[in-house]
């Protein structure tokens, strides 16, 4: 019953045009899991480059770093992900993320 309290919500507050900022939402589920939570943003409203946008620009604006995280530009954080698909058509695919780059340095590359 809270869960769909929460969802409903979300919707009701992104369609009166609140911000909003992917996180990790840490002890709710287990770690690793964030990216189902794309899913669930498109489900309730956004469409996938909103929810994309919602963990990298917006979300480094709202924490006070746009100048230093969320888009890949020089001068930036190398912090990367890429995944065999377009998450646009099939925003689920960033559940499955087959490389990471983070400060520049590769931890995880799958292919």
């Amino acid at each position: 019953m809270i869960g769909q309290l929460q969802r409903d919500n979300f919707r009701k507050a992104f369609k009166a045009g609140v911000r909003m900022a992917f996180g990790s939402d840490g002890g709710v589920y287990p770690h690793g899991d964030n990216g189902k939570q794309f899913h669930y943003m498109v489900e309730y409203g956004m469409t996938p480059m909103q929810a994309i946008q919602a963990a990298t620009v917006h979300a480094a604006e709202l924490i006070g770093w746009p100048d230093t995280v969320g888009a890949i530009a020089p001068g930036r954080f190398a912090d990367i992900i890429a995944i065999d698909g377009n998450p646009l058509d099939e925003v689920e695919l960033l559940e499955d993320v087959a490389f990471v780059m983070k400060g520049g340095k590769v931890f995880k590359q799958d292919h």
